[in-house]
């Protein structure tokens, strides 16, 4: 496995950074190419705190999960009604037009009321749809709908026949995959792939998963799969209740699922679902994402603002302080590194010196700060990072102010402080 930071093996004592993730390592860890499924316009808008976006922001998202190599996004459930038709339909005919590499797929329930709709805009506008037929299959959600087996396979027989008749791509998920019994997962995986399902995907749907969990179902389902002799792909579904869902999906990957879902900033219902944004992020990182990866943060900044929610500062790569600090000694460790100027791979030193992630690597730079806890380092770089002549007086001037304070300093502080200096005012 290879990685973007300035480390190679850590058999070897000299090298920058001792890689302890890569110690008994044997072989790849996701010996697949890597496929991911984005959520966001579908799963992602169920949490009751975002607003759905419209059509124009919908397709300016797309045209960036397409930019960053996502295999296949949630266009939406039809079955919804008729704004999701619409809005479906405009972004497949999108996929279409431009002639993206990302495919569509539409959610339904395991009904043929909701795959009709599917099949209508497949066929409309000619381009090829995959229906995700779910169905709730663990005890707790039998017990509430009064389900029985009889039902489950009812239902999912109709839907397939139906699809099958139809000749639109089937795959099968199961609500609630995690905290469902392996008898009844048997029949009902057995059953689908007979009648010519050739994708499960496993649901995590109310996050109650841990790694080991996520490795001992998809291996039990790849034993299952083994049995029929299919050649049946494993979709990973994870939501983030026990702020597992980017661990697990990367497990999922490890262990053999082809494809993994998520959505940016993880929203989604509840705590939301596993981060798409941080999947690639780790991906890229370790060596298994070969895609152009610039647009990531833009990506999120537009999700964001198109549904209404707030990037918490300490969001990992796309958060306000992802690579911020005015901490005197770390600032002044980066600052050395900075005008080392070295350069290792992708990864300058300055990136790596106080932070697992390089900002340049997804277009974002470390940025120096001056507060309460900054040394008169931090001033001076703050000062000629502008282009201001860092003289002695004014240094000393920020640095008495940032000392006063129980802060860091806004920027327009500092740039008060810098023309008083200037016009001769008392700072």
């Amino acid at each position: 496995m290879t990685t973007t930071l300035p480390a190679t093996s850590p058999t070897h004592g000299d090298e920058l950074i001792y890689d302890w993730n890569e110690v008994r390592r044997r072989g790849k860890v996701f010996p697949k190419k890597i496929e991911l499924c984005d959520e966001t316009l579908r799963d992602g808008i169920q949490s009751p705190s975002v607003v759905d976006p419209p059509i124009a922001t919908k397709l300016e998202l797309l045209e960036l999960m397409d930019s960053l190599g996502i295999t296949i996004l949630d266009v939406g459930l039809p079955g919804a009604g008729q704004r999701a038709v619409d809005d479906v339909r405009a972004l497949v005919r999108h996929i279409r037009d431009q002639n993206l590499k990302i495919r569509p797929m539409c959610a339904a329930r395991t009904i043929v009321k909701d795959i009709e709709p599917i099949v209508r805009i497949r066929d409309e506008i000619g381009m090829p749809i995959t229906v995700y037929a779910f169905l709730g299959t663990s005890p707790v959600r039998m017990l509430a709908e009064e389900w029985d087996m009889d039902r489950l396979l009812k239902s999912t027989e109709e839907a397939l026949v139906y699809s099958n008749a139809n000749h639109i791509d089937f795959a099968f998920v199961t609500e609630d995959t995690t905290r469902t019994p392996p008898k009844t997962l048997d029949r009902l995986f057995r059953r689908v792939i007979e009648m010519g399902c050739r994708r499960l995907t496993l649901c995590d749907t109310v996050g109650h998963s841990t790694p080991d969990g996520v490795a001992n179902l998809i291996e039990w389902t790849k034993n299952l799969i083994a049995a029929t002799g299919e050649d049946v792909k494993i979709d990973w579904h994870g939501h983030n209740d026990r702020g597992l869902g980017v661990p697990n999906a990367l497990f999922a990957l490890e262990h053999g699922a082809d494809r993994v879902h998520g959505t940016a900033l993880g929203i989604g219902e509840r705590v939301g679902n596993a981060a798409i944004d941080q999947i690639i992020m780790n991906l890229k990182l370790m060596g298994a994402y070969d895609h152009d990866v610039t647009h990531l943060v833009q990506y999120c900044r537009l999700a964001a603002e198109a549904t209404h929610v707030e990037i918490p500062v300490s969001s990992p790569l796309v958060g306000r302080d992802a690579f911020r600090t005015a901490t005197g000694v770390h600032a002044a460790a980066v600052i050395k590194a900075d005008k080392k100027g070295d350069r290792f791979g992708q990864a300058a030193l300055a990136d790596v010196i106080y932070s697992g992630v390089p900002a340049g690597l997804f277009g974002r730079e470390q940025e120096i700060e001056i507060g309460h806890m900054s040394g008169l380092s931090n001033v001076r770089y703050w000062l000629e990072k502008r282009r201001v002549v860092a003289s002695d007086e004014l240094v000393q001037a920020i640095f008495a102010r940032a000392k006063a304070t129980n802060r860091v300093l806004r920027d327009d502080e500092v740039w008060d402080l810098v023309k008083r200096h200037e016009a001769g005012a008392p700072a």
